[in-house]
């Protein structure tokens, strides 16, 4: 019998390697976030993180530095690399495109195809995948235009061609793309600073380990940073093409009016880069929820945390026959008080959890 290298099966174990440095979600002191009740009582309990940085200083944190990875998050950050090169080369449409996680539609993909020749899109390499939300008749043939993120990768090959960067292999850890990404967030979190992991993203691109924090760090730098390119002025012109319907990030940024920037990242993050006159320096806010993507929890927490802001977001659709209660934690002290004054529920449809009258058992 041949001896296995440990290279050959990963993981070893079931319950997991412990890894010095690398604290998993068994480690995290995960608080609770959103309360769903039913008749005064909890039926779903939603844990997670929060952060929220302002220039390089923590405003507030809970629930943990969760160490995750920035997913689509980060794609603002990859096309940083070649802000200047696209400047002129892309519509507004086409910028705006290229920093999506997009829902599939015909407007996505229209727009993400107009950034390459047709004879490039075979240099595409999105996986095969259907699209987020489907309309009309079903699709059933999967194509690397239906991901999220071909209007992503499509920048980046067009960006990586501008540079005379080999665009074989562009989604290679080793790819100068990469390398350039990494100097990008350094160019936030420091010079020094390293990832402690880095894996393969959903879209085959990349994805480095970072805490919540770090990503807050990151998207404080995004707003004050707002001016010096046009990455925020697309997502703003161009809300429905981040997102697409009824998608948390789209309506974010569609209600606070330019002021807010929001990005969806799986599995279960959602950064906020807010201009706001308390926050000179940028204010960046990150939800993580713990269990993964949950669009109608993370859209309760994003209401209360914008709402104390100033900012009017409405509700998600209605629970059934459940009442979502925020927890005071979410935001720092100095603004819980402001969350009583946010209800989560609507005043025409508040009660489809009990009876009106005692039932008398």
């Amino acid at each position: 019998m041949s001896i296995r290298s440990k290279y050959d099966v990963f993981p070893s174990s079931p319950i997991g390697e412990k890894n010095q440095g690398i604290s998993t979600g068994l480690d995290v002191e995960w608080e609770p976030l959103v309360d769903y009740r039913r008749n005064e009582v909890s039926e779903n309990t939603i844990h997670g993180a929060i952060s929220w940085f302002s220039g390089d200083k923590l405003i507030h944190s809970f629930g943990g530095n969760v160490l995750c990875y920035g997913r689509s998050m980060m794609k603002l950050f990859y096309v940083k690399i070649f802000v200047e090169d696209l400047a002129k080369e892309l519509d507004w449409k086409q910028k705006a495109i290229s920093v999506a996680s997009h829902n599939g539609s015909a407007e996505h993909i229209e727009a993400a195809q107009s950034i390459l020749t047709e004879s490039e899109w075979g240099l595409m390499q999105t996986p095969l995948d259907l699209p987020l939300v489907q309309f009309g008749r079903q699709v059933r043939r999967p194509r690397r235009w239906f991901n999220n993120s071909s209007g992503h990768h499509a920048a980046l090959l067009k960006g990586c061609r501008m540079r005379g960067w080999p665009r074989v292999g562009y989604t290679l850890p080793n790819h100068k793309l990469f390398k350039a990404y990494m100097e990008v967030v350094r160019s936030y979190l420091g010079s020094d600073w390293q990832p402690k992991r880095v894996a393969r993203d959903g879209d085959g691109l990349p994805t480095a380990a970072m805490t919540v924090k770090e990503l807050a760090h990151c998207y404080a730098g995004i707003a004050k940073n707002r001016d010096e390119d046009w990455i925020w002025e697309a997502m703003i012109r161009e809300p429905d093409l981040i997102g697409g319907f009824n998608r948390l990030d789209t309506t974010i940024m569609k209600s606070c009016e330019g002021k807010v920037i929001a990005k969806e990242g799986a599995d279960g993050l959602l950064g906020l880069a807010v201009d706001h006159s308390d926050y000179p320096n940028g204010l960046g806010i990150v939800i993580k929820i713990a269990h993964g993507w949950n669009p109608q929890a993370t859209w309760y927490l994003a209401r209360a945390t914008l709402g104390v802001l100033g900012f009017q977001l409405r509700n998600p659709y209605p629970l059934r026959r459940q009442k979502a209660f925020i927890v005071p934690g979410i935001v720092p002290e100095s603004l819980q008080n402001r969350l009583e004054n946010i209800p989560t529920w609507d005043e025409w449809d508040p009660d489809h959890d009990r009876w009106y009258f005692e039932a008398g058992v």
